[in-house]
């Protein structure tokens, strides 16, 4: 009878300890599921905030380029009216002086009439004297004139340069100047922050190239853009497995690709 018990009470250890293990795996199956969810929200929540940036960065840089193009065309009707007038002035001088000429004429042919040398020396004189201020007068005219438009195509050029960099923002274009490096990485989260910013052409939505010894070795981004510094998600499939991005890595303006966040990189 005591050793049926004791084989009973053996099983019913052994049962005992059965249900223990699986309630445990159970339990355990359960935490890890629950930090797995945990993540997955933190890095939805990333993505959101850095969506969130790019919306109320785009305005802004949008505001900055419309001002600039808008400063440098009130500069060049300015000078474009400048240089009209300096046109209008210098015509007019030059009508002066041919009338000059032919009042000079005028007075050698009644002199050659009347036989009058000393009124005709003084009529000249004053005559020569007139053209040589007219002819001052011109040279320095078409000094300045020639000044104000090398100032309008500088103006011109100053235009050009805005309305391209301007083009390049709608685009989501970084500027082709561009030549930064990576400041940071933080490979929990997929992104890279850089050593420039929108002063330097870096522009929010772009694509750039990382570059090391001559060679593309992945591509990133623009997420967020500031004065001097921005951030960029690294794009998925662009860097190989046994690539691992460094920091100081050259950045350059890359081909333009839509390509969502990655989650994961090697530091």
């Amino acid at each position: 009878m005591a050793k049926i018990l004791g084989i009973l009470t053996a099983v019913v250890l052994a049962l005992a300890a059965f249900v223990a293990i699986k309630n445990k795996k159970a339990y355990e199956l359960k935490i890890s599921e629950t930090a797995t969810q945990k993540d997955l929200l933190t890095r939805s929540q990333a993505r959101l905030a850095t969506a969130q940036g790019i919306l109320a960065a785009l305005p802004i840089e949008r505001a900055g380029v419309d001002a600039e193009v808008s400063k440098l065309l009130d500069a060049e009707a300015v000078q474009a009216k400048t240089n009209a007038d300096l046109k209008v002035e210098s015509e007019t001088k030059t009508a002066k002086q041919a009338a000059n000429k032919a009042e000079l004429d005028e007075v050698r042919e009644k002199t050659a009439k009347t036989g009058d040398i000393k009124e005709l020396a003084s009529k000249m004189n004053e005559t020569n004297q007139e053209l040589e201020r007219l002819g001052q007068a011109i040279t320095s005219n078409e000094a300045n004139l020639a000044n104000l438009t090398a100032n309008n195509s500088q103006t011109e050029a100053e235009i050009k340069a805005a309305r391209d960099k301007f083009e390049k923002f709608s685009k989501g274009e970084s500027l082709p100047t561009l030549n930064t490096r990576i400041r940071s990485i933080y490979p929990n989260w997929g992104f890279v922050t850089l050593a420039a910013g929108n002063l330097a052409g870096v522009v929010t939505n772009s694509t750039l190239d990382v570059v090391r010894d001559g060679q593309v070795i992945a591509q990133l981004l623009v997420t967020a853009v500031e004065s001097n510094s921005a951030s960029a998600s690294i794009v998925p499939d662009s860097i190989a497995q046994d690539v691992t991005l460094m920091v100081g890595d050259s950045v350059v303006p890359g081909v333009k690709a839509v390509a969502k966040v990655v989650t994961t990189a090697s530091n």
